[in-house]
Parts: C-alpha cells; structure tokens; sequence
C-alpha cells in the first residue's frame, strides 16, 4: 500500500522536478494529482513514463490525500497548505512562510531527520532556502565532531532560484548582447544578469543585508544549532541552474583538512570531487541533475586557529528545492506514517 501525493504547483521549475523525483526515487504512489492555478488547468506534465493533465489547486479536496509537496509560493501557499492540513494532508511546504514559525519543522534529511516528528503542531513540514540547504548537508558532520563556531558564507546563485522568468531573462540578453539592434532592459532582476554578477538576492533589510542572507543565518541556527554564527552575502550569477558556495569555517576544535575530507566523504548526500589539480573540483555545470552536494577545494585557514575552507556546489532545484522536499517525503513516511 502507497501513499496518495499532491504535487502543487506542477507546472513551474520546482513542480516539474518534484514530479520527476518522485518518479525516479521510486516513491510508493498509489495515486498522484498535479495541481496548478486556472490558466495552467489542463497542461500537461510528466511523472515517470505516464503524463498528467493539471487540476485546479483552488477547487481540489485534499480529504483523503496523504502528502502534498507545495511549490506555489508564500502568498497562495498561506491560502492553500492550512486547507490541505486542516483535511488531514501533510503539507511539504517549499515557500519560506512557515520556516521560521516554532510549530513547524525545518527538515534537510540528511542533517535532522528527527525533527519531521514535530509536523503534528500544524500538519506542516517546511523546506528549506536552497542555498542554506546545501551548505548545511556539508555543515553537519562538521559541527558533530568539532563544533562549528562561526561560518562565513559567499554564494554564487543561479538564474533558476529566480524561477522561469530569471532563466528567460538570462537567455534574452544573453542572445541580445550579440544583437546589437536589440536591447533587453532587466525586469526580473535590478541589472543587467548577462556577463554580469548582481549582489543582491531579496529585499533589502534595515542592516543592509538581504533577506536571502538573513535566510541562510536563521535557518543554520533553526537545522543545526542555535549557537553557531553566521554571516552571508549571496550573489546571483549568469548560471542557468546550480548554486555554488565559498565556505569559511571556524570550529571550537581543532580539525585536520584530512580529515574533515574524510568526514564528509562518508557522510550522506555528500560526494567529495578534491583534486589539488586543474579540474580537480566541481563547478555549477557539472552538478546539474544530480542528487549529491559536491565538496571540492578544502583546505586549512591558516589566519585563524581552527578554521576550514571549502567550495560547496548543487543543483538548486533538486537538493536546494525539489529532492529535498522528497526526502523529507521519504522520511515522514519512514519515521511516522509508515503505510509503504
């Protein structure tokens, strides 16, 4: 016996990936309903080798329904999950609206698995930010045998965070830069994306960051440890999907770069690719389709007593989005639900 899953928000980039996810990890489906707003009602989408027409989010009963991974945004997330959850559907929620609240867990599988048992207060599980999630996976066997004291984060994000209308609009000038008769102005982005790099991701905060930023330091706290410090500045760059990440590390203990190489190539979801060689890391491009967060370049900080560098790189609309909402999937199922 499987589950009955709802995938809201099939059409767009996350949907379609949590559709094939779903598919490709074999996840027990008895039953699947793509969902989408009233001008996608009726496209196709794929799940595995069967194609399904979309149904109409605002009129779908979730009575009955076990999972619904939602990848609809905040504004009609906040319409939606609390419709499903009040029927009885354990919402997996992609937006950022729940993440911060107490009563519902944030979850990367591979860092708090325990965590899915608090869904209950709510009947409500949230996703992390992408580019928290994949630096965590890396952060976790580091802090259980050192005791990560502070972080400082780079991140180097694709257009695809910025959903479909980021991509075109990467695409747009980037064919336009050869055309000189043709000039794209920037919409979905502050400047020009094309050969450019843009230090800006979210709005503005009081203190000069960006909520992206704020993001990866509250959810760090909120999955690892309150404790540990954070301080980010993300980057959105002319990459049509993978983020990359420049990490620096401090911990309480000492830790050898050997190994902390160790660790982290036998911890989950994690595959180590450190070649102290030309090419002997991974980049953006490389890591495209693929479930693992890559770890390249770790080496010792000699400027403070314990402190470590690493590059961290993977494909933000899986582990930053839509495989990370199907572990978490796996794992209700696994550790509560248990019906498959």
């Amino acid at each position: 016996m499987g589950y009955k899953v709802v995938v809201a928000g099939a059409t767009g980039n996350v949907g379609r990936e949590m559709l094939n996810i779903l598919a490709e990890r074999q996840f027990p489906v008895d039953e699947i309903a793509a969902l989408a707003s009233r001008r996608s009602l009726g496209t196709e989408v794929s799940f595995g080798d069967k194609t399904l027409k979309t149904q109409d989010l605002d009129a779908f009963d979730f009575t009955g329904w076990d999972i619904a991974l939602f990848a609809i945004g905040s504004d009609a997330t906040k319409t939606y999950a609390p419709k499903a959850a009040k029927a009885g559907c354990v919402v997996i929620d992609n937006s950022s609206l729940y993440r911060y609240d107490p009563d519902v867990p944030l979850v990367v599988p591979e860092c708090n698995p325990e965590a899915v048992e608090g869904y209950a207060k709510k009947n409500i599980i949230a996703n992390p930010n992408c580019s928290t999630a994949q630096m965590v996976v890396a952060l976790k066997p580091i802090h259980d045998r050192a005791k990560i004291k502070r972080v400082v984060v780079s991140t180097y994000q694709s257009v695809s965070g910025a959903g479909k209308e980021g991509m075109d609009e990467l695409w747009d000038q980037t064919k336009d830069i050869y055309n000189p008769t043709r000039e794209i102005a920037p919409k979905k982005f502050q400047k020009q994306i094309a050969f450019n790099v843009i230090p800006h991701i979210d709005v503005f905060m009081e203190d000069g960051s960006t909520k992206e930023e704020w993001k990866m330091v509250v959810e760090t706290k909120k999955i690892i440890d309150p404790s540990i410090k954070v301080t980010a500045t993300c980057v959105r760059v002319p990459v049509l999907v993978g983020h990359a990440e420049a990490v620096n590390i401090e911990t309480e203990e000492f830790l050898d770069e050997d190994e902390a190489r160790d660790i982290l190539r036998e911890s989950p979801g994690i595959m180590v690719v450190d070649k102290r060689e030309d090419g002997g890391y991974v980049t953006p491009i490389e890591c495209v389709g693929d479930y693992a967060t890559f770890i390249s370049r770790i080496r010792q900080d000699p400027t403070i007593d314990n402190g470590l560098n690493l590059w961290c790189v993977s494909d933000n609309l899986r582990k930053g989005a839509a495989l990370n909402a199907v572990q978490i999937a796996e794992t209700l199922g696994n550790r509560v639900l248990k019906k498959a």
